[in-house]
């Protein structure tokens, strides 16, 4: 019988059994030889716990307060492409799962379903992440689309300003099968089409000419939080609260972009030394349990991000899978916080760490 929140792995399992080829290199594509992936997961098996005894833990609560609202469970799902590739209903399937599981969901910009029809789908708060394209007059249209549909945020992701060599994938993205297209990109004047040329590393859907001023002008431009994500560096983390960012995501790009690069929890330290509170620094990339989610809040993380485990839950089950995956995490996390005699996150520091 297979249990009421079985494993992640169990979804891997089931996900690689009922995703097409392309939907399965997708989900599985690494930059280079795919380093940065596994260093993702492998270096939270690494790190070790040192629980304390003779608390009472009675009453653990897992929520947290991110950006002035209370969030049941500090686990969000990640900004991940082109869902349709893993369900029928694709994103529809998502923010149904994640608002069951009390999960914030982050719309990606290559939904493969409009914004509209995922915030009426709905039942949470959800944030729209953008990567920034050249054409400014469709990057103002999108964010005014994702603002006056509802979302309570923006993330723009810096770090990527042209494509990786992804492995599997190939390093242009993905061509969607027929009858699937992207929701928000199809939109995009210059179009999606891959250079003519397979030796140009540029793309029309990407700007590899924003900096650090242009992300000013875009922070001050819009009421609504803005976010940055993929940063690694503390130099880089003070130059986007400088420039206005309401919060940072250290993220590699789940190891996508650019082989070598260090895991995120590596990383995080870092930008939380550097930030020192004036923002919160979330962290995405490699979490696959309750306990590695405990880890990333003792090193100065305010919350995860998950990305590959939904799709797998997303590809398994639709909306069930998604809403099974995060309650598992969350239930596996509430458990760690027992057992290392922390209450709530707020008590969670890097006293439950063993050095």
């Amino acid at each position: 019988m297979t249990p009421a929140l079985p494993p992640l792995e169990h979804y891997a399992a089931l996900a690689a059994e009922r995703m097409t080829d392309l939907a399965s290199r997708y989900a599985a594509s690494a930059a280079g030889s795919g380093h940065t992936a596994r260093w993702n997961e492998e270096r939270y098996q690494e790190i070790r716990l040192a629980p304390r005894v003779g608390v009472d833990v009675t009453s653990v609560d897992p929520s947290v307060r991110l950006l002035g609202r209370r969030l049941p469970h500090p686990v969000l799902l990640a900004p991940t492409g082109c869902h349709r590739l893993f369900h029928p209903e694709g994103e529809l399937a998502s923010v149904r799962g994640a608002g069951e599981a009390g999960a914030l969901f982050v719309v990606s910009s290559y939904t493969t379903t409009p914004t509209a029809d995922i915030a009426a789908a709905a039942r949470g708060p959800w944030w729209f992440q953008l990567n920034p394209a050249p054409d400014a007059g469709f990057v103002a249209n999108v964010l005014d689309e994702a603002v006056a549909r509802g979302a309570e945020a923006l993330v723009v992701t810096l770090d990527t300003p042209v494509a990786g060599m992804r492995s599997g994938q190939g390093w242009d993205g993905v061509s969607l099968p027929d009858g699937l297209e992207f929701g928000v990109l199809r939109d995009l004047p210059a179009g999606l089409a891959p250079p003519a040329d397979p030796e140009v590393i540029h793309r029309s859907a990407l700007d590899a000419g924003l900096t650090w001023d242009r992300l000013a002008g875009l922070c001050a431009e819009r009421e609504l939080p803005v976010l940055v994500k993929g940063v690694l560096r503390g130099d880089d983390a003070e130059r986007a609260v400088a420039a206005g960012a309401a919060g940072i995501i250290v993220s590699n790009h789940g190891g996508r972009n650019l082989d070598t690069l260090p895991a995120t929890v590596d990383a995080l330290p870092r930008v939380v030394e550097r930030v020192a509170g004036r923002v919160p620094v979330l962290v995405d990339g490699g979490v696959r349990s309750g306990g590695d989610v405990l880890k990333a809040l003792a090193l100065g993380a305010n919350a995860v991000l998950l990305g590959r485990p939904y799709l797998w839950g997303l590809a398994a089950e639709g909306a069930e899978g998604v809403r099974r995956v995060v309650t598992r995490l969350r239930v596996e996390l509430e458990m760690a916080m027992a057992l290392c005699g922390v209450r709530t996150t707020d008590e969670i520091t890097d006293d439950v760490l063993w050095t």
